[in-house]
């Protein structure tokens, strides 16, 4: 007998609706087992593990993306929080010396007012807005002009004498300073009040007492102070400390190095004495002795 209707290559089994009908049974019956008997946790377990490779490799894009925009966003964050703190410590720095070098002119001012207090003579303030580069010649000038001082008057700081006012300009003066080599003071020592001159050296932080006897009464670390002879500066002024004293029989006069006691060379503000204190005339009307008018001199 010959086949009238199409061939049926594949059997297609229940229809649709029985199979939607069984396998919601089916569901439920599992879902009412594994709720209350809990028989299908095992199987789950077994499950989730066999399919948590498949997990891991479908987030794991995901996951990559997020860690890369993380990984941006902090490293751009770092870079702008390291350059915000580099420019916050170069400002902070800059302050910090700031604060520092007002601290010491502070310091400097107050040290200032206390020789003044100590001194009780009549000066003034000035400051150094200019030191000589020439090595040859140590003097600074100051912002003190003509009519607020005069050549000739003393120039001290802190601690000690500075030097004197050797030319005097409209706006400024010009301070020579006690190293400078053709600079001379009457000093005498505290210890022994023996009378000597000091010499400008024409070095930075040195000074000679020249034309000294092997013989005198000299040790290191004697301090020297204005005799007050000449009336340039007043007596009692610390002026140097003696650091080296060589004696030579060969030769008739010692080598004494001495230190200057005033920060001659960084001093930003000085005083200028206004005027000095003389020695009184004699009381018998007589004159001074010759060893006492000319500061040159051999005392």
């Amino acid at each position: 007998m010959e086949q009238t209707g199409p061939v049926k290559f594949f059997n297609r089994g229940p229809s649709p609706v029985v199979r939607l009908v069984f396998f919601s049974l089916l569901s439920v019956l599992l879902l009412f087992v594994d709720a209350r008997h809990r028989y299908l946790d095992s199987a789950r377990g077994a499950l989730s593990t066999l399919i948590y490779p498949l997990q891991r490799i479908a987030v794991l894009p995901s996951e990559l993306w997020q860690d890369m925009d993380t990984f941006f966003t902090t490293r751009n964050t770092l870079q702008a929080d390291n350059a915000r703190l580099r420019s916050q410590h170069a400002q902070d720095a800059v302050q910090l010396l700031q604060l520092r070098g007002l601290e010491a002119e502070n310091s400097h001012l107050r040290s200032l007012l206390d020789m003044r207090a100590r001194l009780k003579l009549p000066m003034r303030l000035a400051e150094v807005i200019y030191a000589e580069r020439d090595p040859s010649h140590h003097e600074v000038t100051i912002n003190l002009g003509d009519g607020q001082v005069k050549a000739g008057q003393a120039v001290l700081d802190e601690t000690g004498v500075v030097g004197q006012v050797t030319r005097v300009l409209p706006l400024e003066s010009e301070v020579t300073l006690i190293t400078d080599k053709d600079h001379e003071i009457p000093v005498q020592v505290v210890r022994n009040g023996l009378r000597m001159i000091l010499y400008g050296s024409g070095e930075t932080d040195e000074m000679d007492l020249r034309y000294t006897p092997i013989t005198a009464d000299i040790r290191e670390g004697d301090l020297l102070v204005s005799s007050g002879l000449g009336g340039t500066y007043p007596p009692g002024l610390p002026v140097a400390r003696i650091t080296r004293v060589e004696r030579d029989p060969a030769f008739p006069f010692a080598h004494v190095e001495c230190t200057p006691v005033a920060g001659v060379n960084n001093s930003h503000f000085l005083f200028v004495l206004e005027s000095t204190k003389r020695l009184p005339p004699p009381a018998n009307g007589k004159s001074i002795p010759r060893r006492h008018q000319h500061p040159g001199g051999t005392p």
